[in-house]
């Protein structure tokens, strides 16, 4: 019999067939694969870098002007307080300073008695280097700080790119995360062998690609934060598709097959769902290149890589891993099967939604439109120090220079203009509502210091302001530039580029499911409620980020943040309609019975997807601990969207939509049904 069913199946199944038969050596490529990349990434080290350049935009115009008048190099601010006067405190002052000239890197030192706050208290010295912040050796950042704070009684505080990175450190999220879905996975399968493998192969897949991102780093402009977010989603995926197949091995193991058959069926049907649901997720991440944003394109392609990667990890590492410790994991499987009826609860649950299956579909869209509703006021922008962890250096010389200099004065606007009169330029700024000081003109340059800090709407209102009433009535052409700027013209971008982002991803996505489910209402079913979830998570997000809940600092939402949560949950929620339609698809082929394909359905796969769900709610839901905003908002947004996914989609509106629905959910014209490719997810 075992000779039969090396030859049959899919390719999936002879793939897990090799994957079985030469366990040792495919564990060992994984292996080999992970050492070989993490040593050469070590050697390599990282070049990551953050580019949020926007070819085309006002603000960006105003970056590359400045770029080919001014020296290159990073700069930081060196802030100092003293309650009795700088000025008093000169020696010590002028010590620090001699010891920061001569560092290495180091190019200028502005004096601080120069820059004072009205009352001669603050002042601060701006430190030009040699070189940009990402190509400064670490070991000279620190070096600086260090001899910067050695000013004797004076309090001292430090600003700036360099100081941030320096400053970045990461929290304890991936480890909670891991640990947290571990501990799901002992619950669900009374196994801390079975509950390891998931974990494993997500090790393996995340741990070879953050290698491999790490080396293209030097060759492709890939983003600082790509490195987390590639193990927030990796992570995630990685345990949730391992997850798959195995629980649909315990079910070929439950249904009397052998060990190296279940795996081989297991693949040959939840392998298949898993590169479906992988392929959805790739193709919504690829999407954003659709935006045409640069700063994005190399995150966008190192998340796709990792789904990929994990995708490969699921269907060849993990059959060699159920083939090593098949013996064990039998006995725990048929051990634990012997003290429950399997998907006893869910099948009740079905039953209960498909009686009555209007008031769940009415409380589901209830909860995820009102949920969605604080979305329509979410603002966008980028962060500054403002929103660093209190006590950090960098909130500190935030706070202080705002103290000194006004609210606005880390957030200056630049008004560049190459035909207008910059004296004139300088009155009419002076006299404009919302300005609280302007500088002398530096050639074609004049800085505006807002009366109201970076991240406040009212900041973000002048700008447009400027741009539509106050410039255009003087002669000449004005740019305005800035980092608030910026995020407008982000924002903007954003906003123009996004139907095309929409249609693209939706479009694709639901054409992938009509071709497996032969079906054009589930396709546009699964659009609707997926666009849904992600609008819930964004309002969410809003509430908690945007206006403060919890005890959050309220402020606008990472400017990419909401497009990325977009691509990622998109794809994410195709898993799970994948997941479970397909076992729905499995059951109406076989019987013709949608109301017991319903059943059926749900009852196969509701422990897993919720357990599923739980594991992603967690490892996503940790990186609120992450001292980074962007971060922690990536992650409240992918967790609440998978929640809602897993407990409110899933288990109720799904349910009573197929019911509502019955056979003609299924129903595909023929002369489409002639057209389309047969690809299916049952062999």
């Amino acid at each position: 019999m075992d000779t039969i069913t090396r030859t049959t199946g899919g390719g999936l199944a002879r793939l897990a067939g090799w994957a079985q038969r030469h366990r040792w050596l495919a564990v060992a490529l994984w292996a080999l694969v992970l050492i070989g990349v993490t040593f050469t990434s070590r050697l390599a080290g990282s070049a990551f870098h953050d580019d949020n350049s926007l070819p085309g935009t006002e603000s960006q115009q105003v970056v590359d002007l400045l770029d080919n008048t001014a020296q290159s190099g990073a700069s930081a601010q060196i802030v100092l307080k003293a309650d009795g006067g700088l000025a008093a405190n000169r020696a010590p002052i002028g010590t620090m300073l001699g010891e920061v000239r001569s560092l290495p890197h180091v190019r200028s030192v502005s004096d601080p008695l120069e820059t004072l706050s009205a009352d001669g208290r603050i002042g601060y010295a701006t430190v030009t280097f040699d070189a940009a912040s990402t190509d400064l050796p670490y070991d000279d950042i620190v070096k600086f700080a260090d001899t910067a704070k050695r000013a004797g009684p004076v309090e001292v505080a430090l600003a700036g790119d360099p100081i941030a990175r320096i400053s970045e450190s990461g929290g304890p999220a991936e480890g909670v995360g891991l640990l947290a879905a571990l501990v799901i996975l002992v619950f669900l399968f009374r196994s801390l062998l079975a509950a390891g493998l998931p974990v494993i192969t997500a090790v393996f897949a995340v741990g070879s690609t953050l290698g491999v991102i790490t080396v293209f780093s030097h060759f492709v402009d890939i983003a600082s934060y790509t490195s987390p977010l590639m193990m927030l989603v990796g992570f995630g995926v990685g345990v949730d598709y391992a997850l798959l197949i195995f629980s649909r091995y315990r079910t070929e193991i439950l249904a009397g097959h052998d060990r190296e058959p279940a795996a081989r069926r297991a693949l040959d049907t939840a392998g298949r769902s898993v590169l479906f649901a992988g392929t959805t997720v790739i193709i919504a991440l690829l999407g954003l290149l659709a935006l045409g944003l640069g700063g994005l394109r190399g995150v966008a392609l190192a998340v796709a890589l990792t789904v990929l990667m994990t995708m490969l990890a699921s269907v060849t590492l993990l059959p060699a891993l159920l083939s090593l410790f098949g013996k064990r994991l039998e006995r725990g499987i048929r051990r634990h099967a012997a003290r429950r009826e399997h998907g006893k609860a869910w099948r009740r649950l079905a039953d209960g939604v498909q009686r009555r299956p209007l008031a769940p579909l009415a409380i589901g869209l209830i909860v995820l439109i009102g949920l969605s509703i604080p979305a329509s006021g979410m603002r966008l922008g980028f962060a500054d120090a403002s929103t660093d962890p209190a006590g950090s250096t960098t909130r500190k010389g935030y706070d202080l220079l705002a103290e000194g200099f006004g609210p606005g004065f880390t957030g200056p606007l630049a008004i560049v203009t190459e035909d207008g009169d910059t004296v004139t330029l300088q009155r009419k700024l002076a006299e404009t509502p919302g300005i609280a000081r302007v500088l002398p003109p530096m050639g074609k340059t004049v800085l505006a210091f807002p009366t109201t800090s970076p991240q406040d709407e009212a900041t973000a209102e002048l700008v447009t302001r400027l741009r539509s009433d106050v410039l255009p009535t003087l002669p000449g052409h004005y740019l305005v530039g800035g980092s608030v700027a910026a995020a407008t013209d982000f924002a903007g971008a954003v906003a123009d580029r996004l139907p095309l982002f929409v249609l693209v991803v939706v479009g694709l996505s639901a054409l992938l499911l009509m071709v497996v489910f032969r079906s054009i209402l589930i396709p546009l079913k699964a659009a609707l409620l997926n666009l849904l979830s992600i609008g819930a998570s964004l309002g969410v997000m809003t509430l908690v980020f945007g206006d403060g809940w919890f005890g959050a600092q309220p402020g606008p939402i990472e400017a990419f943040v909401p497009v990325m949560i977009f691509a990622i949950v998109f794809g994410l929620s195709m898993d799970y309609e994948v997941f479970l339609v397909s076992r729905m698809h499995e059951e109406w082929r076989r019987t013709g019975d949608a109301r017991l394909a319903v059943r059926e359905g749900l009852a196969s796969t509701g422990a897993v997807i919720t357990a599923a769900g739980a594991i992603m709610v967690l490892v996503f839901g940790a990186f609120l601990l992450d001292p980074s905003r962007m971060l922690a908002q990536f992650g409240l947004g992918l967790a609440v969207a998978v929640l809602l996914d897993a407990l409110v989609i899933r288990c109720l509106i799904v349910p009573a939509v197929m019911r509502l629905l019955g056979a003609r959910a299924w129903w595909l014209p023929r002369w489409l049904d002639r057209r389309l490719p047969h690809v299916a997810l049952e062999p």
